[in-house]
């Protein structure tokens, strides 16, 4: 599975709900895949697209459904921050990487955070892959405190 292709595709996908309130994730994913297919800025291969189709609509669907409680763990690590004042790239980002550090167990906690920082790097501003770091960090910490929650 091309991990880092479907944690793109999350991402746009969390970001294109959050841009319109009235799109479910099966849209939001059904919307990002036609354009990755269509005009592949991404360079993607329709083949790995297709491979990896139903775990990100698994994923948007499981991020989306636990919003709330992502975001209220995300805030106990903004240092200085509130979770909606964040860029919209930069929140979806740590949505994603807080769910796969929380909720999933199939990817070691350094890879995922390795992986949010350069999704950071290529969706957000320059800064963006260290505060990413700086937040997942932080919550890699308390891991141990946030597992038996989730």
């Amino acid at each position: 599975m091309k991990r880092r292709l479907a944690r793109e595709i999350v991402v746009q996908s969390l970001y294109q709900m959050e841009m319109n309130e009235d799109a479910t994730a099966e849209d939001a994913v059904s919307m990002i895949i036609d354009e990755v297919n269509e005009e592949n800025e991404i360079e993607a291969n329709a083949a790995d697209v297709s491979r990896i189709d139903q775990h990100v609509r698994a994923m948007v669907l499981e991020v989306s459904e636990k919003k709330a409680a992502i975001d209220d763990m995300l805030q106990d690590y903004l240092t200085g921050w509130q979770v909606d004042r964040l860029s919209r790239v930069d929140r979806q980002i740590l949505r994603l990487a807080c769910f796969e550090l929380v909720f999933k167990d199939d990817v070691p906690p350094k890879a995922v955070i390795n992986e949010a920082i350069e999704l950071a790097k290529h969706f957000g501003t320059e800064e963006s892959g260290k505060f990413v770091n700086g937040v997942l960090g932080r919550l890699l910490q308390a891991l141990d405190q946030l597992k038996p929650k989730a």
